[in-house]
């Protein structure tokens, strides 16, 4: 493995069940499996916890705790503003943004083509604690 290459991004949610329901359709589509971690990891780790693996990482989630438990995010404040995933193909970004209303997901933006490089193409939305999520495909360049 590369040195710096993601291991693992863990996410923290203000109702463990109904982040577990929104994310497990959501990354289902992408391609990541649910997983089990161990109850001897949530022993150690203090806390509930759900994965799923992907290419090469995982997410997992765990639910907020004391004082601040059930405060928003704010992805403008200093923190994580948003996590990007790789749509293989462009008509990727389209079925996800479909499941996205099945589900009643908050889209920030539709599936629109973007100037950050040739043919980039994505769609914004959050999960259900306002986490802002980026789902693109860009097109392989042109040598």
């Amino acid at each position: 493995m590369a040195r710096g290459s993601i291991s693992h991004i863990a996410l923290t949610v203000d109702d463990l069940e109904r982040s577990t329901a929104f994310y497990d359709k959501v990354f289902e589509f992408i391609g990541f499996k649910r997983v089990e971690v161990p109850e001897s990891t949530q022993q150690a780790m203090k806390t509930r916890l759900k994965a799923w693996v992907g290419p090469g990482y995982s997410i997992n989630i765990r639910p907020s705790k004391g004082e601040f438990a059930h405060r928003p995010h704010d992805r403008r404040t200093p923190g994580l503003n948003h996590i990007a995933l790789t749509a293989e193909i462009r008509s990727d970004v389209e079925n996800m943004y479909e499941l996205l209303k099945e589900i009643g997901a908050t889209v920030l933006d539709p599936p629109a083509e973007y100037p950050y490089s040739p043919g980039y193409f994505a769609v914004y939305f959050t999960d259900p604690d306002g986490l802002k999520f980026e789902f693109a495909h860009v097109p392989p360049t042109k040598r």
